[in-house]
């Protein structure tokens, strides 16, 4: 993610940011699936990971978490853990070959462009393990738009998100449909999908 308002929201909203992920984290039955999924010890990528709610509890179970974010203000506030690894990153950054056994991609991606994220999908399978998972977490809709606070989005159908998936060489294998209500305060329809290396 480059686009420089996207980033600035985060940077100047990063302790509300914070504070709405240590809620989501806690209570999220996506970051148990994708334990049972990737079971511990193994390494992670927490791809635009924001202030490490869900590292945290990825190292606390036992893996070793790489957590990249391109906001550096919330990168900060990742916590200190010998099983985190803090990087300020954008998803270009990612040339990693089979190093990972999950990324976790949870609402990050949602800000690339519409045009690069086959590019890093293509990555993510690049960067698994054979075997490996990934938990990619988008809004559903269609086109691309700003919200209330001047993020910019792109929204997927899921048939449309599956395809991209399986382009980039994984393997769709379940999906959980759901809406919440971000940042920005809008409550919006969302999905999960776990695919596989």
């Amino acid at each position: 993610m480059s686009d420089p308002l996207t980033l600035g929201v985060y940077n100047t909203r990063g302790e509300d940011y914070r504070r709405m992920m240590a809620d989501y984290a806690l209570s999220d039955e996506a970051r148990a699936r994708f334990l049972d999924a990737c079971p511990p010890p193994g390494r992670v990528l927490d791809l635009g990971c924001g202030p490490g709610a869900y590292a945290v509890h990825f190292a606390e179970s036992g893996h070793q978490v790489d957590a990249w974010d391109a906001a550096e203000a919330v990168l900060g506030m990742v916590p200190e853990h010998d099983r985190i690894a803090p990087r300020l990153a954008r998803f270009d950054d990612l040339t990693a070959v089979a190093d990972y056994d999950g990324v976790w991609a949870y609402f990050s991606l949602l800000h690339a462009p519409r045009a690069a994220l086959p590019g890093h999908l293509a990555a993510i399978a690049r960067a698994l393990k054979p075997g490996g998972v990934l938990f990619l977490g988008m809004k559903l809709g269609s086109g691309g738009a700003r919200d209330a606070l001047g993020r910019h989005y792109e929204y997927y159908a899921v048939g449309e998100l599956e395809a991209l998936l399986r382009e980039a060489g994984l393997t769709p294998v379940d999906r959980w449909e759901g809406e919440g209500k971000g940042l920005a305060g809008e409550v919006q329809p969302s999905v999960v999908v776990r695919a596989d290396a």
